[in-house]
């Protein structure tokens, strides 16, 4: 489990083919300090195992489900990656609760720079848009975002500065796809709804939850 709240940005400095999947080595420093083999981290937000660690960074593998889920499908040598190790159960809990389990890949369709801060948008896929609320949760690779604007599919986010320096994000280009996962409380909500009324409720609304008991 994870908060969201990135640690730091590592580089993908080697890819290895092996059987099912792939073996990648990631440059860190930060992150280091108490990383053991076993250790899940999340790498722009994909929850993966670390099977060796060195001065310079740590390896993790990732299995063929992984990478046609996620954009490390396609990831090359030299991308910045954003890390974050587990969450311990004495920390606070900054961000949200991020499983590190994506749920798709959205597509950026803007990046805005008004003043100081960053407007991004992104068209998730359609299967996502029921989880997604105005200032509700979001972590796109990785990051925990709050929803700021919401029209269909397209998701808008405020980056602030600090974010927007200490993550992926000022690499990323319009067009690009990025590791989306949605709010895992809104996920178990939708499984406990009644079929009958999620079809009858589209426009489903904390009131309406209330109603309804939740």
């Amino acid at each position: 489990m994870f908060t969201g709240l990135i640690e730091e940005v590592g580089e993908i400095k080697n890819i290895e083919q092996i059987a099912g999947g792939k073996k990648l080595f990631i440059s860190a420093h930060r992150i280091l300090d108490d990383l053991s083999i076993d250790d899940s981290v999340a790498v722009n937000g994909v929850c993966l195992t670390t099977v060796e660690y060195s001065g310079q960074g740590f390896w993790v593998e990732a299995v063929a489900e992984t990478l046609q889920k996620t954009t490390l499908g396609k990831i090359a040598a030299g991308t910045k990656v954003n890390l974050e190790r587990a969450v311990r159960l004495q920390d606070r809990l900054g961000g949200h609760l991020v499983q590190g389990h994506v749920n798709g890949m959205s597509k950026i369709s803007k990046i805005e720079k008004l003043g100081e801060n960053y407007a991004l948008d992104v068209i998730i896929d359609e299967n996502l848009e029921k989880y997604m609320i105005l200032e509700g949760s979001i972590a796109l690779d990785g990051i925990s975002l709050t929803i700021a604007r919401l029209s269909g599919m397209q998701v808008g986010i405020n980056i602030i500065p600090h974010t927007w320096s200490h993550t992926n994000l000022k690499y990323l280009k319009t067009g690009e796809y990025i590791n989306t996962e949605v709010d895992v409380i809104a996920k178990y909500v939708d499984k406990l709804l009644p079929a009958s009324l999620k079809g009858k409720n589209k426009d489903l609304n904390i009131e309406r939850l209330k109603e309804l008991g939740f």
